[in-house]
């Protein structure tokens, strides 16, 4: 049971998903297109490369002969993945769900058009005149996004017919990869939105975690927390969606499954094939499994006898303001706090708000979430992220 694990991407999740490795003797080789990266920092080795390089990436999978593909991020040229799925490579969780899902366009399609999930009225447009005749038909306020992006870059809510231009520009400069399209979606009047962390496994029945709910600002979460307040047949029906999208991927490991839940039900939004940044929440010890050590145990086939929410607890982000070189203080202040912990990702450089941390808050099960968050936010306020 002593794998060599290829990760793709090696951000604050990927970091946690290689001590969950190291912790149960697995090797890892940590990959992404800077050196420093937060995975780098603990894993066993590391590459720098540019992965949407097909022939750069075929030859690191050649150098290195990897048992596992563990993709962390969406910029990646996934069609490869079909080819070493044939070379007897497993690619997590299977070379169809990484390629679908790092282009919201494939998942989009699998999820309205294939399987016959709630989701969003929505439209493509590859262009600014395209993107004008698409807000026509989907109809104002609508939300544009690129077809492939991450952490909410690029997004953007049209409100009125001025903001197209903007939305479509905004959109270009945050999109990764090479694929310049977005999709528009018609805006829908939700009261909540969850993450379901949805763990499927090769031979055992698909499991799910308790709910996360979670805000965003900028397309990207501020704060998590998880349980969230979901009613029974609403997360029957997210619980119902989330194992027919994940079944029709194919695969074992984890995938964080997002919905938005209106007065009318439960619609499918969005679906990552890895651990979620919303999920970080369970590092606050929440459940007796963190959603990285479930993506390893499902990866290597290790039995999952079930998951148990153990506290409630609430993620809260410590973003960077400016542009250089982090320098972190108000960590004494912040470990000061009761029922908190902190989390710095190590990451060499800032941007504004670029994800620098997180603050962590966990208090017994039956606590009121809305202190529990207030903990969070509370412990991340205390922590600055300067630039020198």
């Amino acid at each position: 049971m002593q794998k060599k694990i290829l990760l793709l991407g090696s951000g604050e999740l990927g970091k946690e998903f290689v001590i969950a490795a190291q912790r149960l003797g697995q090797t890892v080789i940590a990959v992404d297109s800077y050196e420093g990266a937060p995975a780098m920092q603990v894993a066993h080795t590391f590459e720098v490369i540019n992965m949407l390089d097909g022939n750069a990436l075929d030859a690191i999978v050649a150098k290195h002969q990897p048992d596992f593909i563990v993709p962390e991020i969406e910029a990646i040229r996934t069609e490869r993945f079909y080819d070493y799925e044939k070379q007897g490579i497993t690619v997590v969780p299977s070379a169809k769900a990484a390629n679908f899902t790092m282009n919201r366009k494939a998942i989009r399609d699998l999820a309205a058009k294939e399987l016959g999930l709630r989701t969003a009225a929505y439209q493509y447009a590859a262009s600014a005149e395209e993107l004008y005749k698409a807000v026509a038909q989907v109809g104002i306020p609508c939300v544009v996004k690129p077809l492939m992006s991450s952490s909410g870059k690029g997004q953007s809510t049209i409100k009125s017919e001025a903001d197209i231009e903007k939305a479509w520009n905004y959109a270009v400069e945050g999109s990764r990869g090479d694929v310049v399209e977005v999709i528009v979606e018609a805006f829908i009047n939700f009261h909540s939105e969850i993450t379901l962390l949805t763990v499927t496994q090769n031979n055992n029945p698909t499991l799910f975690c308790a709910p996360i709910g979670h805000r965003q600002e900028r397309g990207d979460y501020q704060e998590s927390w998880q349980p969230a307040r979901v009613s029974e047949k609403d997360i029957a029906e997210a619980q119902q969606m989330a194992e027919k999208v994940t079944e029709a991927l194919g695969g074992a490991g984890i995938f964080g499954v997002e919905f938005f839940l209106t007065d009318e039900g439960v619609y499918f939004s969005e679906l990552s094939p890895r651990p979620h940044d919303t999920g970080m929440v369970t590092l606050a010890g929440t459940q007796n499994f963190n959603e990285f050590e479930l993506h390893l145990r499902a990866i290597l086939g290790l039995p999952i006898p079930e998951i148990t929410l153990q506290k409630a607890g609430a993620s809260a982000v410590i973003l960077a303001a400016g542009s250089g070189v982090p320098v972190i203080s108000g960590l004494e202040e912040a470990a000061a706090l009761p029922k908190t912990d902190i989390r710095i990702f190590g990451k060499p450089t800032t941007r504004p708000f670029r994800r620098m941390g997180v603050a962590l808050a966990y208090d017994f099960v039956e606590a009121p979430i809305e202190s529990v968050v207030e903990n969070a936010k509370a412990a991340a306020k205390l922590i600055n992220v300067a630039e020198k």
